[in-house]
């Protein structure tokens, strides 16, 4: 499980006075079969938060990454039909690796998220023709290969790959420059 979700789940408990279990319990008492439905029950008869409700919501559906078998097998599930943009994906990984060992790397359902003691960057493979990266830089101005994201993303910016020949310096000192910042 990832350091956000460890502190999250252990916050869960210190402001409601219930564990995740508990929560889990009261949830799966009421039958709902929808993320939604268990998502409104929460925040208006519990007054829980849109995280704190979306974290036991998940916990209790087991939809969440943490409630995956294998941190690998969510790699595989993203890469399915996808399998040309691997490469892509284990190039970077080697690349990014180098910076420091500081690096945490938590694959979620359709991406793999890297953090130091912030997330800096989201390795997605998009479409059947196209590989992400996510990176927060915010402030920095669009450039070169780095774009803006839409407002509200959980990126600042994006840069968009559809061969392992584009992974340049470029690439690299943008994903360098964000894990420097994320320290």
């Amino acid at each position: 499980m990832d350091k956000a979700a460890q502190t999250m789940i252990d916050n869960l408990h210190k402001n409601t006075g219930k564990t995740l279990e508990q929560w889990i319990e009261i949830v799966q008492a009421q039958n709902f079969s929808k993320h939604g439905e268990i998502m409104k029950f929460l925040k208006e008869e519990h007054g829980h938060s849109h995280g704190f409700a979306n974290l036991i919501a998940h916990k209790a559906k087991g939809s969440d990454a943490g409630s995956a078998e294998n941190q690998d097998d969510l790699i595989v599930k993203q890469y399915k039909g996808k399998e040309h943009l691997k490469p892509i994906y284990d190039q970077l990984i080697s690349e990014i690796k180098a910076f420091g060992d500081d690096i945490e790397i938590a694959p979620k359902k359709a991406y793999v998220s890297l953090r130091r003691k912030k997330q800096f960057a989201l390795l997605n493979p998009a479409t059947k023709t196209r590989f992400e990266i996510g990176i927060n830089l915010k402030g920095q101005e669009p450039k070169g290969k780095l774009e803006a994201e839409k407002p509200n993303a959980m990126c600042s910016h994006k840069i968009k790959l559809t061969d392992i020949n584009e992974i340049d310096s470029e690439v690299l000192d943008w994903l360098k420059m964000a894990y420097e910042n994320a320290g």
